[in-house]
């Protein structure tokens, strides 16, 4: 575990410790909704708490494509979800500018695409209020010269990327501010109730083995993939059903904007740059439960087949690693399977089924996160009497950084990385501001990313980053081309040196890590790739020795 403060290191402008005892709300998860949830619950002055099994973002929120949806993907199918997109996809530029990049995407009619779809698009389109405009062949291949020639039709809509990581961790941060606490490392084991009535919750701390009783009004389930298991606890069923989503990681970003393939959803049909690589997604398949999150070869080699319909030398691109998550979703007994079940989301109040005091928000999808967590924090309110009204449609979730700010780091920081690093430190950005001006931890550990010591030490004395995996997700720290390689050893010898040191050895800590990135790497061992992985093997297997062999034993 990392300690919650090293030499010369504080949490200035964090959060006052709140007893947990007094929470009214438990929340279950720690994605997105989650979050959401406990971040609208305490700007409404209700005392919360959030529980979750892993790390914040280890679910759903970070294995998913990074696309904020204008909609468009569902404008014929599923118009609901369609308006709901559009209408959420302005709400989280406004108050979330940060975790949001890009300011447009295009949707393009192939040659092997039919022009009869793209007429009912338009049509959905205009219904649902996603703005559309047609640009001309020549100019939509000037403005992303790698798509295919073999256009028919393109348009412009508002998508745009969204990191998942940066947005979980700065609703959390939000939350925070308001006297909302987070427990990560703890899995609800049972939900107490009595006389048909929620009592509270209770959960075990995996790191310390602890089980503890946390009393309460109410609870919310938002686990996500998880939330059947989770309602299981109280005695209860809900049809959630895991849908398991394989992707493809690119090492560099050869589009500039995000690029959806004109047809109905399918496999293989979504280009998202985001950071310094490009995404490409998905795939949909019924997955064997919540934690079948390895990807596959085969499903990378389909997944470069599809995209080829789009980008034709595809083929070529370096691929940086593959990863799967699992969509929550939420389908009664008789719904279509896979892409046919509806991206929209469902409120679900227990009480209806005999037990009071629980509510199950389910499906959706990360775009629609704060309107979920808004209805189902409005029945929250409404069980418990209070009557403030949301705003976390308006209330941005961080404060604004004066650009003083900015040129004080930039003295002793590249400026483009500055702005990275501000975006990802959020309300802790003055601190590492002041660091960065004073020339105390400005090395880049992370080259990929432009990530420093600074910036890795105080986002390790979050007390929720426990775990190097926590750190990848805060920072980005080994999400670049080395995968690790270089910045794992670099951090871990940094919060060695700060006395921020992980749970455990810091070899078993590496390993770890390490292992997680090796699932992503192992389904696209050729090329490049492959050269840099036997780079990093060398390192850590020849000159490290992380697997222990004794070589007069051999």
């Amino acid at each position: 575990m990392f300690s919650s403060a090293g030499p010369g290191l504080t949490c200035s402008g964090a959060y006052d410790p709140v007893d947990e005892s007094e929470a009214r709300v438990i929340i279950i998860g720690g994605g997105a909704t989650g979050v959401g949830v406990l971040r609208d619950l305490s700007m409404r002055g209700v005392k919360a708490t959030l529980l979750e099994r892993g790390g914040l973002a280890s679910g759903t929120s970070s294995r998913f494509h990074g696309l904020l949806h204008c909609g468009g993907r569902y404008a014929v199918s599923d118009p609901e979800a369609a308006r709901e997109c559009i209408e959420e996809n302005a709400v989280l530029r406004r108050i979330g500018g940060a975790c949001v990049e890009g300011a447009e995407g295009f949707f393009v009619l192939t040659d092997q695409d039919d022009p009869e779809y793209a007429r009912a698009w338009l049509t959905g389109c205009a219904r649902a209020g996603i703005r559309t405009e047609q640009l001309a062949a020549r100019e939509a291949l000037r403005l992303e010269p790698r798509l295919t020639p073999a256009l028919r039709e393109v348009y412009r809509t508002p998508d745009a990327g969204v990191d998942g990581f940066r947005l979980v961790w700065h609703n959390s941060a939000s939350a925070r501010r308001y006297g909302g606490v987070i427990k990560t490392y703890h899995q609800v084991t049972a939900i107490e109730t009595r006389g048909g009535r929620v009592t509270g919750v209770r959960a075990r701390d995996l790191r310390s083995g602890q089980e503890h009783l946390l009393p309460c009004d109410f609870v919310v389930n938002a686990a996500g993939p998880w939330a059947g298991e989770v309602a299981a606890l109280a005695g209860l069923r809900v049809h959630v059903l895991p849908d398991r989503g394989s992707l493809l990681v690119f090492n560099h970003r050869f589009v500039s904007r995000v690029i959806n393939r004109l047809h109905p959803s399918s496999d293989g049909d979504i280009f998202v740059p985001l950071g310094t690589v490009t995404i490409l997604g998905t795939t949909s398949a019924p997955a064997s439960g919540p934690d079948d999150t390895t990807p596959r070869p085969a499903e990378v080699l389909r997944l470069l087949e599809l995209g080829g319909a789009l980008f034709p030398q595809i083929a070529s691109f370096r691929i940086l690693r593959a990863f799967a998550g699992n969509r929550p979703l939420y389908a009664p007994p008789d719904s279509a399977p896979g892409r046919g079940v509806s991206r929209n989301f469902a409120l679900v109040d227990h009480e209806a089924e005999g037990l009071a005091g629980l509510a199950g928000i389910f499906g959706g999808k990360l775009t629609t996160y704060r309107l979920m967590a808004e209805k189902a924090a409005d029945l929250v309110c409404a069980k418990l009497g209070v009557r403030t009204p949301c705003r976390t449609d308006k209330e941005p979730l961080l404060p604004a950084q004066p650009p003083s700010l900015l040129r004080k780091a930039a003295r002793h920081f590249p400026l483009s990385g500055v702005k990275a690093a501000a975006e990802r430190a959020g309300a802790l950005f003055p601190l590492l501001a002041e660091r960065l001006a004073q020339g105390d931890g400005t090395e880049l550990l992370c080259e990929c990313e432009m990530v420093s010591r600074a910036e890795v030490e105080i986002a390790a004395a979050d007390e929720n980053v426990r775990f190097l995996h926590d750190l990848r997700f805060r920072t980005r720290m080994g999400m670049g081309t080395c995968q690790g390689a270089f910045c794992s050893l670099r951090s871990i010898g940094a919060l060695a040196a700060a006395g921020l040191l992980p749970e455990g050895e810091p070899v078993a800590a590496l390993r770890s890590f390490f292992q997680e990135r090796w699932r992503g790497l192992r389904p696209a061992l050729w090329g490049a790739q492959l050269r840099e992985i036997e780079l990093g093997r060398a390192i850590y297997a020849g000159i490290l020795n992380f697997d222990g062999i004794d070589d007069e034993a051999c």
